[in-house]
């Protein structure tokens, strides 16, 4: 049985240069009913306009994760690393004792659409440290494409977390199934599109958790990405 999280229902932040929806409690927004689903405690759905973004500031003891949809996202940190991420790439930073990043968006004219994931680690006070790598949309079409665990299994990017995070991209009359591990907890995010878990229909932005085990037909109703995640 899947619990449902519609897009409608989220926090919302808009700033003008950002709009940003909150699956779970974050800075202003706070409901006590949701603040996170086991390790994963931070969805945020971010478009940042053109010439926008975050100044340097600064996160610890944090499995941060960022999967651009559209666009391309600047970013900066005080480990010296700088890049432009596009669609495709995933990058993780693992905060541990303590970082500094800035993230703007590219383009002075175009919007970045992205997801910002944070996960509680499995150890606090670790070094901290940064891993980028791009998974083209053919790595992920029709299929669940590994692209972060706690083991970098499959070439992905390697997590201070006991979670993999499987990514989507299905066109129509496309269709997966995922079977969480026994014992493990699920939670499905809609990136864009339309798709039916089971019998239950999530549009672009709504998420859906799960705990009981059973196999997760997914199939699309429009064009469709996603994301998955395994959690203990």
């Amino acid at each position: 049985m899947l619990t449902v999280r519609r897009s409608q229902d989220r926090g919302r932040a808009n700033f003008g240069w950002l709009d940003s929806r909150h699956s779970f409690s974050f800075g202003d927004y706070y409901d006590p009913s949701h603040m996170g689903f086991r390790k994963l405690r931070v969805i945020n759905d971010d478009r940042v306009m053109g010439g926008g973004g975050f100044g340097t500031h600064g996160h610890r003891d944090m499995e941060i994760v960022t999967y651009v949809l559209s666009g391309a996202l600047q970013h900066e940190d005080s480990m010296g690393n700088g890049t432009v991420m596009r669609p495709g790439d995933v990058q993780r930073m693992s905060a541990g004792t303590g970082v500094m990043h800035s993230e703007f968006n590219a383009s002075k004219t175009e919007q970045v659409h992205f997801l910002q994931i944070w996960i509680l680690p499995d150890r606090t006070g670790t070094k901290p440290s940064y891993e980028q790598k791009t998974f083209p949309e053919a790595e992920k079409q029709g299929k669940l494409r590994l692209v972060a665990s706690g083991d970098g299994a499959s070439g992905s990017v390697s997590l201070g977390t006991d979670a993999r995070l499987y990514a989507s991209v299905l066109s129509p009359g496309e269709r997966v199934t995922y079977e969480p591990p026994k014992g493990r907890h699920t939670w499905i995010q809609v990136a864009r599109g339309r798709v039916k878990a089971g019998e239950t229909e999530l549009a672009e932005g709504d998420g859906a958790s799960t705990s009981d085990g059973a196999p997760i037909p997914l199939e699309t109703v429009e064009a469709a990405e996603l994301v998955v995640f395994d959690l203990p």
